[in-house]
């Protein structure tokens, strides 16, 4: 998903004096540092970065904690107080049908 959007000129220019430097090796790599270093410096960015994500189905329970930088249990506390409701996936009735023949089988 490469999307272009244009910078002021003047961040532009403190970008490719960056790059001219050697901090960077280019403009994608300078601003990949800045947004990481932004979403380190305000960590509510990455949760509802992590949210979003989880919502449009983009990413696991799992990766969007991963991302909030919580754990999965936090996660969970942080959709319920936003009032987001999480999907969770239901097994088909031949599934259940076939769990429970196993646990007859089993019991046996």
């Amino acid at each position: 998903m490469a999307e272009i959007f244009a910078l002021p000129t003047i961040i532009e220019k403190e970008i490719r004096a960056l790059i001219k430097s050697g901090y960077y090796g280019s403009v994608d790599e300078a601003v990949k540092g800045a947004f990481r270093t932004l979403l380190n410096a305000k960590p509510d960015l990455r949760t509802a970065a992590a949210v979003e994500l989880y919502k449009e189905g983009a990413v696991s329970l799992g990766k969007a904690a991963e991302i909030a930088g919580v754990t999965t249990i936090e996660f969970k506390d942080i959709l319920a107080d936003r009032g987001i409701r999480r999907e969770v996936g239901s097994r088909s009735v031949e599934e259940l049908e076939k769990g429970a023949e196993l646990i007859k089988r089993l019991k046996r």
